[in-house]
């Protein structure tokens, strides 16, 4: 394609068309000659490659990363929606302590509730700030996702840790001189 002024110059007749498409060449040469696009040198195609490759590997890892916190994110609504769908109503006069970390925490429950949470029927589990009340088939599913969100399990899961983890020491405790009353609410 040529410029306004070639064309006007054609018409006129002025100028030959060979002509013209040989300034257009000339031009052409000219442009290249001065360093419009000289071919890249070894060491620029390796540094470019080297440059695509650091791109796409933190490309890479920021996709993982987004990933990564994308799962993250619906394991902890998976685990809301279970503790929404499955807690147990509570309420009572009986102060139930367990503890979360390093805090000794209480949950007031009536005595069915104490009794079901201590047989562990019953598991306590965090909920946003606070606590619930779940069954433990609800647990089961919590602990498939995350087990750091289940905060007091009397059932299985803990005794099976606890046993493996302290049976050289309790054996001096296990005589009758050391039985724990039933009723005893601490």
């Amino acid at each position: 394609m040529r410029n306004p002024l070639q064309e006007q110059l054609l018409k006129a007749g002025l100028v030959k068309k060979g002509k013209a498409d040989q300034i257009a060449r000339d031009q052409v040469k000219a442009r290249l000659a001065k360093g419009g696009a000289k071919p890249p040198s070894d060491q620029e195609k390796v540094d470019a490659a080297r440059l695509q490759a650091e791109r796409a590997e933190r490309d890479r890892a920021l996709a993982a990363e987004r990933n990564a916190q994308a799962r993250r994110q619906e394991v902890l609504a998976q685990i809301r929606q279970i503790v929404d769908t499955n807690k147990v109503k509570r309420g009572g006069e009986i102060d139930y302590r367990f503890n979360d970390g390093a805090a000794i925490r209480t949950v007031l429950v009536n005595a069915a509730l104490r009794t079901q949470l201590i047989s562990g029927a019953l598991v306590i589990a965090r909920h946003g700030d606070g606590v619930e009340l779940i069954p433990r088939a609800a647990a089961e599913k919590i602990y498939e996702r995350d087990a750091s969100y289940v905060l007091l399990d009397n059932g299985k899961r803990s005794t099976a840790a606890s046993s493996s983890a302290s049976n050289e020491g309790d054996d001096f405790y296990d005589q009758d001189q050391f039985k724990i009353p039933d009723d005893l609410i601490w």
